[in-house]
């Protein structure tokens, strides 16, 4: 058996020193609100322009975490805290969370799939290509055509001795190789693939753009921001709060956690590659792939039982960091956005009137993004089983 060495944020640990108690979790939850009131000062000072500064970007994303963070805490102690209170504040903080976290998930599954089409069709431009040079599309000025030696790109017709005369001059001065992937260097059905994608994901980035400046002024918000600062001052804990050891209550947030992963198919996940991902590919349907909803609870048990660890340690429970846990939910979190991705991709393809090009490059993206998801799962499978051998 391996020695294991003691943690005091373990909530079955029973080390020396204080029990933590509602007093702990009463002071978790003021440092969260006012990280909170902070992050919303700080949005309002950076302003929030149809851009977005970058300060409010990061003001946003403290927002989140915060929330979540309140949120997870009124979740896994509601029985030491007032209950109407809690039920009536969880939906509001999850709305908040939700909603600031659109436009970074559309812009972030955006960036994921023209950098897979990239990686698909080859991430550097061919020998000799100059950098700059235009796609092939199918409404090409007069006087162009197709060079198959191009890969279908469209270039400028011209007489056998003046191809020469330039191919020589070619071999003489090279041009400059792309420094970085362009969308000249896609195929045409790939480039028309994430054209339509940055249409589609952008239109709905700015529309979450929009609805998070609504919803960041509406009276439903500052409703919710009165709460969170009558938080920073007093905690509604019961009667009972200050003498109840907080570790059951967390020990019961991991137990959850470890039966939800022991209802994974880990054995199915133990390929990188496997060809149970595309199951379902070619499905009509355009809801949420069915193996992906245990992987996705997983990830938000992860995510109770890693802050129900900090609100156990403290009010600065959250400088204390498990490297396992956070591999894991790096794992989780690459698996969401892959199986986002690529349904982003198949809903692309239900385009209406695409060309057969593109609807196969999107065919083949989202068959790529499916073997992201597998690989995710087998990460996050030897992550899981490498800590039940060393703990076991």
């Amino acid at each position: 058996m391996a020695q294991q060495h003691l943690d005091p944020t373990d909530p079955r640990s029973r080390h020396a020193g204080p029990v933590p108690t509602g007093d702990a979790l009463a002071g978790y939850l003021r440092a969260q609100a006012t990280e909170f009131l902070r992050a919303l000062r700080l949005h309002r000072e950076t302003g929030s322009g149809a851009n977005g500064s970058e300060g409010s970007a990061e003001a946003a994303r403290a927002l989140r975490r915060s929330a979540r963070r309140i949120s997870a805490g009124l979740h896994t102690f509601q029985s030491l805290l007032d209950s109407d209170w809690c039920e009536a504040m969880r939906p509001e903080l999850a709305w908040v969370s939700g909603t600031l976290a659109m436009e970074h998930a559309y812009t972030a599954r955006l960036e994921r799939l023209l950098t897979a089409l990239h990686r698909l069709s080859g991430s550097t431009a061919l020998p000799g290509q100059p950098v700059g040079v235009a796609a092939g599309r199918a409404d090409a000025p007069a006087g162009t055509r197709a060079d198959p030696a191009a890969g279908g790109r469209a270039a400028p017709a011209a007489s056998v001795p003046q191809r020469a005369a330039s191919r020589d001059a070619g071999l003489r001065n090279p041009p400059a190789r792309a420094a970085a992937p362009e969308r000249g260097n896609l195929t045409v059905g790939a480039a028309k693939a994430g054209a339509l994608l940055d249409r589609q994901l952008t239109l709905a980035r700015t529309r979450a753009h929009s609805t998070a400046l609504q919803a960041l002024g509406s009276s439903r918000f500052h409703a919710v921001a009165d709460k969170v600062a009558v938080l920073a001052s007093e905690v509604p804990l019961t009667r009972a709060a200050g003498s109840t050891d907080l570790r059951p209550l967390a020990a019961a947030a991991q137990d959850r956690l470890t039966d939800a992963v022991s209802a994974l198919p880990l054995v199915t996940a133990g390929s990188p590659y496997n060809a149970a991902a595309l199951v379902h590919g070619l499905s009509p349907d355009t809801v949420p792939h069915p193996q992906d909803a245990p992987w996705h609870q997983v990830r938000l048990l992860l995510r109770l039982h890693r802050y129900a660890r900090e609100a156990v340690s403290g009010p600065k429970g959250n400088a204390v960091v498990d490297l396992r846990l956070l591999s894991a939910g790096r794992a989780l979190n690459r698996h969401r956005d892959a199986s986002e991705a690529a349904a982003a991709a198949a809903q692309a393809a239900r385009t209406p009137r695409i060309a057969p090009a593109t609807a196969y490059a999107l065919g083949v993206l989202h068959a790529d993004q499916r073997h992201e998801v597998e690989a995710a799962r087998f990460a996050f499978q030897q992550c899981w089983q490498k800590e039940t051998v060393r703990t076991s």
